[in-house]
């Protein structure tokens, strides 16, 4: 979803894939494959199913539905992740986001980490008057922080809103919005979107105004933060800050350095 023709990124968010609900998948799919990244943290939110991860620094860990995994390359790391039923509740659907995250130059030369954040560990507040909920799956809202670390001014929330409900969010001026509509239709600022369509706002300071008038709860994503003002040079799983440096990220690659999975 993205880049698209309208963005190529939306504050430090730079990618998103959205892995479409399946139903009757069962507990043994195919994973990515072990591949490299550099210079970004991939962020992984598991609508349901589970996400188990191994990488060449010997994280080993599975992610159950509404969890979330985040990994910062860094310097250079391998990594495979296999989404599946989920084993513990015994439930046969798949449905996932990957984003990832564009890091400064500077965090691009640190030492990757890893970090598994399980359903109950992710803030979430009920939106007033029963109209719904939002979770804060990066940065934060109204006093709730996600555990992952910013970099930069970012957000990404999942907000669920009740049949005939409306909520609204403030947004400073100067920040990159984007909002994705998984499963069904919303009405954002007064215009009706359709589900699966991306939305990208204006950077004028103000509200979004999100309205439901399906006759279900419907989902919403809504991301983005301040905008990534470095060069950005991208080429298949790295993310730098110029063209050498995608050099240095294929060389110190075949070079063995990222290491190897061990499972």
């Amino acid at each position: 979803m993205l880049a698209n023709r309208y963005a190529d990124k939306v504050g430090p968010f730079i990618f998103l894939d959205h892995i479409a609900p399946k139903e009757n998948q069962g507990l043994k799919n195919s994973g990515t494959g072990a591949h490299p990244h550099r210079g970004i943290a991939t962020l992984t939110y598991v609508i349901d199913g589970e996400v188990e991860h191994f990488d060449s620094r010997g994280n080993h860990q599975k992610v159950h539905s509404g969890g979330i995994q985040w990994m910062k390359a860094g310097n250079g790391i391998l990594h495979d992740e296999t989404l599946n039923a989920d084993s513990l509740s015994g439930g046969d659907r798949t449905h996932a986001f990957q984003f990832w995250i564009n890091l400064p130059s500077k965090i691009k030369e640190q030492e990757p980490e890893y970090l598994a954040i399980q359903s109950n560990e992710v803030p979430l507040k009920q939106i007033w008057d029963d109209s719904g909920w939002l979770k804060v799956i990066a940065g934060n809202y109204e006093g709730l922080n996600s555990r992952i670390p910013n970099y930069s001014g970012q957000f990404l929330y999942h907000i669920r809103l009740e049949q005939g409900k409306e909520f609204t969010v403030s947004i400073d001026a100067n920040v990159e919005v984007a909002a994705f509509l998984p499963s069904r239709n919303a009405i954002l600022n007064d215009q009706e979107f359709q589900a699966g369509e991306f939305i990208e706002f204006d950077r004028t300071k103000g509200d979004i105004t999100i309205e439901n008038k399906e006759d279900t709860a419907t989902d919403i994503l809504l991301f983005g933060g301040e905008e990534y003002t470095e060069p950005i040079a991208a080429e298949g799983p790295f993310v730098m800050n110029s063209p050498s440096g995608i050099a240095e990220a294929y060389r110190d690659f075949y070079a063995g350095k990222y290491g190897t999975i061990n499972n």
